[in-house]
């Protein structure tokens, strides 16, 4: 029999993410190459945590835990109230939006929209996918876990800012300012607060969690703005980088900290996990 969950060390899985993602920062330290405006080559990481967890579950429960946690990427059945599709789809893309409005009435240097469709599915699945494998460990691994040693609130801010971590080293090899990466941080941090939200209404879908992920990297990164070969600007990253922990903050306040999602709901989506 596999153990508990609460048998599950967020620590160890934290350390093990950043033991496999050395190699692939060292391969971007030596390359310098870019992927994109906003993507280096040491972008790759987001393979390591579902790594991580696999080795980790692989330990904990062999060959059926595994199999478990896989099952996690698909699990969109969680998601019995179809209403929460609209946060996973919607929340940042009008971040982003607002980003450009405030960008618009303050006068500072605006994106290029397009609307190119085709490209658009084609980015999001990719964007996608490398979700799925990040969230099959933050938020399939080590999120409960996080979540049972203390408030939700506070698990989605440590968890947050082992994510920000983890970007850290591709950003300062993208050429990132010191100023940027602080705004990006805080608006990082605040969306891991909103992801624990969504994840805890939705029955704790992964799917949901990397569907909500997946749409900030195609909001934020492309195809749809171009702000050119620099990418996002310092000026937007500090917009966004308010509205996302601003959205947190209210989320807290009318759902409570302790779980994010109010205490009967929580005992509802608790159940249901089971």
């Amino acid at each position: 029999m596999a153990p508990a969950r609460d048998d599950r060390s967020p620590v160890r899985f934290f350390l093990l993410v950043f033991a496999l993602s050395t190699p692939i920062w060292l391969l971007g330290a030596v390359s310098r190459r870019q992927l994109s405006a906003d993507l280096p080559v040491s972008s790759f990481v987001w393979v390591c945590p579902a790594v991580a967890a696999g080795v980790l579950v692989w330990r904990e429960g062999g060959r059926a835990g595994v199999k478990r946690l896989l099952r996690r990427a698909v699990d969109w059945r969680r998601i019995r109230d179809r209403r929460w599709y609209l946060p996973i789809m919607l929340l940042q893309p009008a971040v982003y939006a607002a980003t450009y409005g405030v960008l618009w009435l303050t006068g500072s240097r605006l994106p290029e929209v397009r609307f190119p469709l085709a490209a658009g599915v084609a980015q999001l699945t990719g964007f996608l996918v490398a979700a799925e494998f990040e969230e099959l460990g933050w938020s399939g691994y080590a999120l409960e876990p996080l979540q049972r040693r203390g408030r939700a609130l506070r698990a989605g801010v440590v968890l947050g800012l082992v994510w920000a971590g983890f970007h850290l080293v591709p950003l300062v090899q993208h050429g990132r300012s010191a100023g940027w990466i602080g705004w990006w941080t805080l608006g990082t941090v605040g969306l891991r607060v909103l992801m624990t939200w969504v994840y805890n209404h939705t029955g704790g879908s992964v799917f949901g969690a990397a569907l909500l992920h997946a749409m900030g990297n195609l909001s934020g990164i492309g195809p749809f703005l171009d702000f050119g070969p620099g990418g996002y600007p310092y000026d937007a990253q500090r917009v966004s980088g308010l509205l996302l922990p601003g959205a947190a903050a209210v989320v807290t306040a009318v759902w409570g900290p302790r779980t994010l999602a109010g205490r009967r709901h929580h005992q509802t989506a608790m159940t249901a996990r089971r």
